[in-house]
């Protein structure tokens, strides 16, 4: 089955070889579909985002609509930015993207953390920067259910003292 080895300096250099194999680090390769594009699925709240990012002039498009018009504060536009911001790649790609759920603020969250997974499989030398920023994980915060015998999921009905 295996050679035996008898010797301290066999075990040694058995040792070393393995070492050696476990430290080389492959690559990561782009992941980009037949268009040139790559998609990636962002998640805040109840909100899911599926984006697809592409070599562009920055043109952002969200349900069908530009992004002044579907997000219409300017801080969630602020928000949808930011990736490009971070990796250093303002109006280099046009992001097409569909969201469903959600409120307004959680849909950016989504738009932004699917922004942000796309830009890392486009390019992954992007990724160390994306991932010092947190734009990579998604908030698992979400709405606390309500409990039965209170008003809402802590507030319990105004107390009667008479």
């Amino acid at each position: 089955m295996a050679e035996e080895i008898k010797t301290l300096e066999g075990l040694e250099a058995v040792a070393e070889g393995v070492v050696a194999e476990t430290e080389v680090e492959t690559p990561r390769e782009p992941v980009r579909d037949d268009l040139g594009r790559s998609y990636a699925t962002g998640k805040r709240k109840d909100a899911v985002a599926r984006v697809w990012i592409k070599p562009g002039s920055g043109k952002v498009s969200v349900n069908g609509k530009e992004l002044n018009k579907y997000f219409a504060r300017p801080v969630l536009q602020m928000i949808l930015r930011q990736p490009f911001t971070v990796a250093g790649v303002e109006d280099q790609f046009d992001v097409q993207a569909t969201v469903k759920g959600g409120g307004l603020s959680g849909q950016a969250g989504a738009v932004k953390h699917g922004i942000s997974k796309a830009l890392q499989l486009y390019e992954p030398s992007l990724r160390p920067a994306l991932k010092a920023a947190g734009f990579l994980t998604r908030d698992s915060r979400v709405v606390e259910r309500k409990k039965y015998g209170r008003r809402k999921a802590r507030r319990s009905f105004q107390f009667s003292k008479r």
